[in-house]
């Protein structure tokens, strides 16, 4: 069993950053592949990056390539997700999930933190 708590959203301003953590409590925690998906009101939930267990290897979704950078200290049992370039379609809720394999399938991930709001104002 794993939990997993989002921090570090709110409102910055378009150009700006922002970096979000995903600390995880809980059993084996390093053995698991971590995505970060958003959701806008009135929209689908959308893959954003992921990291495999060592954060060795990344993806990430076209629409933030070369902005958003997903890491990860298994020391601290934490997932990072550094977003720089913040543009106003970025403004989303923000949830990390935990799971066997690094994809941007949602249903490939058990386990979902609460979620962290993220503004960009224009």
């Amino acid at each position: 069993q794993v939990q997993l708590v989002e921090s570090g959203g709110g409102l910055v301003q378009a150009g700006g950053s922002l970096r979000l953590s995903c600390a995880a409590s809980g059993r084996s925690f390093d053995a698991y592949a971590v995505g970060w998906f958003r959701q806008a009101p009135g929209k689908e939930r959308e893959f954003v990056g992921a990291c495999n267990w060592s954060g060795g290897t990344t993806r990430y979704a076209e629409s933030v390539k070369g902005r958003f950078t997903v890491s990860r200290d298994n020391s601290k049992n934490t997932v990072y997700l550094q977003m720089n370039s913040l543009k106003p379609e970025d403004t989303a809720a923000y949830y990390c999930a935990a799971g066997p394999v690094t994809t941007a399938a949602w249903d490939e991930y058990g386990y979902w933190g609460q979620g962290t709001q993220v503004t960009v104002s224009s």
